[in-house]
């Protein structure tokens, strides 16, 4: 794998000598690719759009993260960023190359997490908006942008990973044929409607299944926090490293969300019915919304301080979205049309 690695690192290196002059171009687009976008904005950018769409988006998101998480526990992949200095094959030779305020994440690098919940994410609009086009037009050239759009941005976030050294090259194309196969599988069987047994039995699984999981591999003799300690010793800055990158902040996200989800669809079965300009006022307001709730500080410690509030903030959004912004814009709408 050192020849891979090495040739992986020439590449970024190529990337960020051609790329430098469009570095925030390319910093926005890691950060539109990120798992915390695909609920943050994705999310909700659809379900005014389609309900069946937005919980189809927040269902891959949920699924394709965790079993990213899985994969990088089971595949130990490395980090550009860390593997550099770790390797000792650049005495001589030192790429020049350098980190950004996003390189640092602190979990395995495979496969990459932003290309495979992109993948999949991205898929399920890319899919329904073609369907929605090739209905209301019979045109396949139409038909054919969101696809097109699709591998674009693919292409774009992979790209973005690789300049920032936050993955290597194979990892990009493993994620994002692992998150194609998924968005496509995972369309076909939308949780929509569930009773809420089905999420809070979803929730638990998940939690419950990687805590054992990981105390599994534990006992074994594997250590899991290999990745985050490489993390801290090679990143430029320590102020650059997070706690919600690491692999259990992303398992509180996923758990959080699919027991949101399953609130959401109980305490509203049948959603909002909205006219077109009250939905796009929902959208103004849960960006909002969603702006403060993910800017909320919270205590980096105790850890288990930290990830039950991560997790209530998470299971938090489907809530927010699917019925306490729209309900809120239903009673205005509706007082508004009484005055009339």
């Amino acid at each position: 794998m050192d020849a891979i690695h090495a040739q992986g690192v020439r590449i970024a290196e190529a990337l960020q000598n051609r790329l430098m002059d469009h570095e925030k171009l390319w910093l926005s687009i890691t950060h539109l690719g990120s798992p915390k976008a695909a609920f943050l904005l994705c999310f909700p950018a659809t379900v005014y759009l389609s309900r069946r769409t937005g919980v189809a988006v927040i269902w891959a998101a949920i699924i394709s993260e965790w079993l990213n998480l899985i994969f990088k526990w089971v595949l130990f992949g490395e980090r550009p960023f860390w593997w550099i200095g770790e390797s000792q094959l650049f005495r001589t030779n030192q790429p020049q190359v350098r980190q950004f305020p996003s390189t640092c994440e602190t979990g395995p690098g495979s496969p990459s997490g932003h290309a495979m919940v992109t993948a999949a994410v991205w898929w399920v609009m890319a899919s329904d908006l073609s369907a929605f086009l090739y209905a209301r037009t019979r045109s396949v050239v139409l038909m054919a942008v969101p696809f097109l759009l699709y591998l674009g941005f693919l292409l774009a976030v992979g790209i973005s990973r690789i300049f920032i050294l936050a993955h290597f090259p194979h990892q990009v194309v493993a994620g994002s044929v692992t998150g194609f196969v998924l968005g496509y599988a995972l369309s076909r069987v939308v949780p929509d409607p569930r009773p809420l047994r089905f999420f809070v039995f979803l929730s638990g699984g998940l939690l419950l299944g990687t805590l054992l999981m990981h105390w599994g591999l534990e006992r074994w003799g594997v250590d899991l926090s290999w990745s985050i300690a490489l993390a801290e010793r090679w990143c430029a800055r320590a102020d650059w490293i997070h706690l919600d990158t690491a692999p259990f902040s992303s398992l509180m996200r996923d758990s959080g969300a699919a027991l949101g989800l399953g609130l959401a669809q109980h305490w509203r079965p049948q959603g909002w019915s909205l006219p077109r300009a009250p939905r796009a006022l929902c959208m103004a307001l849960t960006s909002l919304a969603l702006y403060h709730l993910n800017r909320l500080p919270l205590p980096p410690a105790p850890p288990v301080l930290f990830y039950g509030l991560f997790f209530a903030k998470h299971a938090a959004v489907p809530p927010v979205v699917m019925v306490l912004v729209p309900g809120l814009v239903h009673c205005l709408t509706r007082k508004g049309d009484k005055d009339k």
